[in-house]
């Protein structure tokens, strides 16, 4: 048995997961999150910036030294859509390196949807194909397989944080201008593809997913405990995404089941994910709180899986 830590940079938070691997499985021990909003770091150029990088590899380094401290035998780092854009991502790898002692990784987008399927769907129906969505904060990920095999993995250029940034929603009326760029960019990507037949059953996963769980059953943002597993209807979907949209970021910072970090950006990412229902013609979603950590350790020590 060894303890592994895996720390996960994404565009709007940076997350962490340590957990037992033992040789017919893995045991969940803890996870870290903090808010750190890389993508908003971007410049006209392309390039992090410092204070971006900064605060980041921060929250890198507090996360690997709590691991280590807990007798940690191994420790992975990746990062992605933020740091996949970067025109310096190479000298971010360097700053996370010097901070944690780690070789840090970007993944592609291509992985990180494989590793999202694979933590995701713990919940799926044995047997039968399901469909794995992904919303982060810089990039969206759709995939469909079965058990462990993948049919289709893609990643489309859009996220809440990536959204936010190119289109404001001030009131629900500014919400279907977000879901038609959403649809354009996902369309582009899927006539690219040779799709397998679509799914009916579709596991949704990341922080607009756990968001919308604790608003559709009145719970507060920490309280994981009845959020996995929840169903959510598109037509409650859309109904929470039209209310927030008629409410300002601070009065969304009231409302117990929104984390504080996500209040500016949460309408954008029910409005990719309204898209995404729209393109496969889903009418429902399952909510894993489990994704791309998971998936990692499972494809990397899980011989299960």
């Amino acid at each position: 048995m060894q303890v592994v830590a895996v720390i996960g940079i994404g565009s709007n938070s940076v997350r962490m997961l340590i957990a037992e691997v033992e040789e017919d499985g893995f045991r969940r021990l803890t996870r870290d999150r903090e808010g750190t909003r890389l993508f908003a770091g971007l410049d006209a150029e392309g390039n992090l910036q410092p204070e971006s990088m900064e605060k980041t590899a921060a929250a890198v380094e507090r996360m690997a030294r709590s691991a280590r401290k807990i007798g940690c035998d191994r420790l992975h780092v990746f990062a992605t859509s933020a740091s996949r854009d970067a025109r310096n991502g190479e000298a971010f790898l360097k700053l996370l390196r010097d901070r944690t002692g780690a070789e840090p990784e970007i993944i592609s987008g291509e992985e990180e949807a494989v590793l999202s399927f694979l933590g995701a769907t713990e919940i799926a129906p044995k047997g039968e194909p399901c469909g794995v969505i992904d919303i982060g904060g810089g990039s969206t990920e759709l995939v469909i397989g079965k058990a462990a095999e993948i049919d289709l993995a893609i990643s489309c250029q859009m996220g809440a944080v990536r959204l936010f940034r190119m289109l404001p929603i001030e009131k629900k009326e500014d919400m279907p201008a977000v879901e038609a760029a959403a649809g354009k960019i996902l369309t582009e990507k899927w006539n690219t593809c040779r799709v397998p037949p679509v799914p009916k059953n579709w596991i949704g996963t990341g922080g607009t997913f756990t968001a919308l769980a604790a608003l559709h059953r009145g719970i507060h943002w920490t309280d994981r405990t009845y959020m996995h597993g929840t169903c959510l209807p598109r037509e409650r979907i859309r109904e929470i995404g039209e209310k927030l949209a008629g409410m300002t970021p601070e009065q969304r910072l009231q409302l117990e089941g929104l984390q504080p970090s996500r209040a500016d950006i949460v309408v954008h990412g029910i409005c990719i994910l309204l898209a995404v229902m729209k393109h496969l013609n889903a009418d429902s979603v399952v909510v894993s709180e489990y994704g791309n950590l998971d998936g990692y350790i499972r494809k990397h020590y899980d011989q299960k899986g």
